[in-house]
């Protein structure tokens, strides 16, 4: 029987040693049952209610799952897999749809026992219950700790954290508080926000983030008193409870959601005052007003798809006819130099001719069929050195294990050789498991032309509908398009991943990507 043991901790047990702890448990398991150990998968603090296939070591443990490399799963617990009843139950009886057993070693699950349903239902309420009152429990940990005057949430820009006997205190700091009382002042003078920021990347003012100012930073979301601009604690006015964050079940992504007002907790500090009640005042007309373009959807069908080739960042639509680089116009030249535009119409209309050049031509089909016949061979080639590893490995033991037993007859056992032994063998039982795989791809190169027609008529409707509806499918195929111009000849140029083997991957499902070896010449074209 092949194995794979699986460990994770999260806010309930932040320690190193407790996904040490989980797999010794595991090998003790299956060194009892006399199975081979084929894999480990971990997770070091991601909490139990992310999805398994949104953690780094639960995805591969999937991937595995799904490849039948292995026979038996060893967790801890069923909490180990998730602490989500819905997601538990998913993700349960898709690996034992798939033959999987799945042991529990401290919890006593076991995929053989008679009541494992009631068992697993059972569990998985106790394991949600666990993180409802682990959530409520610290919101009341919260609660207390704003009603006794400590820091309840996030660090403010302008002030610094102390600890004291019971928490943390928040205290003014100078540095960060001159800055702040200098953006007031330039707001009360009729400065704009961009020059602002262009001043304070300038002269080289850290950011509450480390990433450069923004215009965003400064004004946020005037209604929720976000932002530097509206952010009452500079009028000595702390407001706590004001959002709570949810963890969207489909992406694992934790979202900020508003709470009513009536639910807002304020508390008056004068001693964190930094502004005068008249500077505040005068800037009020700028800091309600929302910053430009800031949570509008894009209204272009490339603008965010394309790279600054200076500094990495967006290019997006910085006025109605023409691309730039988002970080030039928003934080200035000191975040990024690069000032060239380019023409919105003349961007659209060169990258679309290549899609349909390179994806809807007829001569594309013979690509995608070399195309096919190529990765998959190179997949096939890096099983074949698996194996061939695999039985070159396996030979060594052989002989390791035959002059450990020699040594044994000649001067009798000991612990040191007895565990040697065991230790040759068990990656004997593991090497075989090895040798005993197929590749993992199964699909054939008919089946994934067929999908790949499929897709391109998916992208002629895609293409003739909306900005909306078109940006998901140009974003999936084009992938990353980094714009260049040469300063000195005014030559404009994009470089991007070749489209068809995109859309080549997506018709095969992602299973060829993990043939593509080194990097790639990306295709350039003049814009």
């Amino acid at each position: 029987m092949r194995v794979c043991l699986y460990a994770r901790y999260s806010t309930d047990q932040q320690s190193q040693n407790s996904i040490t702890d989980q797999l010794r448990a595991g090998r003790e398991r299956a060194a009892r049952e006399g199975w081979a150990i084929a894999m480990v998968h971990a997770d070091e603090g991601i909490s139990g209610s992310t999805p398994v296939a949104l953690r780094a070591g639960g995805k591969a443990l999937l991937a595995d799952a799904l490849a039948d490399r292995f026979d038996v799963l060893i967790v801890e617990g069923l909490d180990r897999i998730t602490r989500d009843l819905a997601e538990q139950e998913r993700a349960v009886k898709r690996l034992e749809h798939r033959g999987i057993r799945i042991i529990g070693t401290a919890d006593g699950y076991d995929t053989q026992a008679s009541g494992r349903k009631v068992m697993r239902i059972a569990r998985g309420l106790v394991n949600e219950l666990y993180l409802d009152d682990l959530r409520a429990k610290t919101h009341r940990g919260l609660q207390g700790q704003f009603e006794r005057g400590f820091a309840a949430g996030g660090r403010t820009y302008g002030y610094a954290s102390v600890q004291e006997e019971g928490g943390h205190r928040i205290v003014i700091n100078e540095e960060q508080a001159r800055h702040v009382r200098w953006i007031y002042e330039q707001v009360a003078a009729g400065a704009t926000l961009r020059s602002i920021v262009y001043k304070l990347n300038e002269r080289g003012v850290p950011s509450p983030r480390g990433n450069g100012w923004a215009a965003s930073a400064l004004v946020g979301n005037p209604k929720m008193g976000d932002g530097l601009l509206n952010n009452e604690i500079y009028i000595g006015r702390v407001v706590w409870n004001r959002r709570q964050w949810l963890k969207d079940p489909e992406t694992g992504k934790r979202l900020a959601v508003a709470r009513p007002p009536s639910e807002w907790m304020v508390r008056e500090a004068p001693e964190l005052r930094i502004l005068d009640q008249a500077l505040w005042d005068s800037t009020r007309p700028l800091a309600l007003k929302r910053a430009p373009g800031r949570g509008r959807p894009h209204a272009t069908l490339f603008g965010g798809l394309l790279r600054c080739a200076t500094c990495g960042g967006a290019i997006t639509a910085i006025s109605s006819v023409r691309y730039g680089c988002s970080a030039h116009k928003d934080k200035g030249p000191t975040a990024c130099p690069n000032s060239a535009t380019w023409r919105r119409e003349d961007v659209d209309h060169r990258l679309l001719a290549e899609l349909r050049e390179d994806l809807l031509s007829p001569a594309a089909m013979a690509e995608v069929q070399t195309t096919v016949r190529r990765l998959m061979a190179d997949l096939d080639g890096g099983h074949e050195r698996a194996q061939a590893d695999a039985r070159r490995r396996g030979a060594e033991l052989d002989k390791e294990i035959k002059r450990i037993v020699d040594a044994i007859v000649a001067v009798g056992a000991s612990e040191a050789l007895a565990t040697r032994l065991r230790a040759a063998e068990l990656e004997r039982k593991t090497l075989e498991a090895t040798l005993q795989q197929t590749p993992q791809v199964t699909i054939s190169a008919d089946q994934i032309a067929a999908a790949y027609r499929r897709l391109v008529m998916n992208l002629r409707e895609s293409l003739a509908g909306t900005v909306a509806e078109a940006r998901p499918v140009v974003a999936g195929l084009l992938g990353e398009i980094i714009l260049c111009r040469n300063e000195e000849t005014g030559e404009s140029w994009a470089q991007m991943k070749e489209p068809a083997e995109q859309l080549l991957f997506a018709a095969a499902g992602g299973s060829l990507k993990m043939v593509a070896r080194g990097g790639f010449e990306p295709p350039t074209f003049g814009l």
